[in-house]
């Protein structure tokens, strides 16, 4: 973590730590395609995320952890960005899956349920589920 790093807001830190688990995402098949650029870019854009933090996080984005999010339906809105940048080069890899997997868990979902999420997750975003339909969804799959 850079010293420029130390001067973020709590949510400026959450936002560049989500991108970065996008990123690793979009890196789990050691490289990243056209779809996937474009997604990073459209999100990056969102986040307010400048081109030499762009640029750093793409080099290194194991060095940005995961943060904490207080709110349930933030954890859905990440879900959801993750399993659309799966699935931004049209194929879904075991190796993709596995990161998404790891990454939920990291967000705090039930470990005894990740598995059948995530599934979920890839499942809604293929068929072009929007977010709102997406969260519905996902909530009854994570009953608690």
């Amino acid at each position: 973590m850079g010293v420029s790093d130390f001067n973020l807001s709590g949510e400026q830190s959450k936002n560049i730590a989500h991108f970065a688990s996008i990123v690793q995402l979009a890196l789990a098949d050691d490289v990243i395609t056209e779809g996937e650029e474009k997604l990073l870019k459209r999100v990056a854009n969102r986040f307010h995320i400048l081109d030499d933090k762009y640029k750093k996080i793409l080099e290194s984005p194991e060095n940005y952890s995961i943060k904490g999010l207080h709110s349930y339906d933030e954890r859905i809105e990440h879900l959801y960005d993750l399993a659309k940048m799966i699935y931004a080069d049209d194929e879904v890899t075991h190796k993709e899956m596995g990161v998404l997997r790891k990454i939920c868990i990291g967000l705090g979902f039930p470990i005894d349920n990740v598995e059948k999420l995530s599934d979920e997750a890839i499942h809604l975003v293929l068929n072009n589920t929007d977010l709102e339909d997406f969260t519905k969804a996902i909530k009854q799959v994570n009953r608690f």
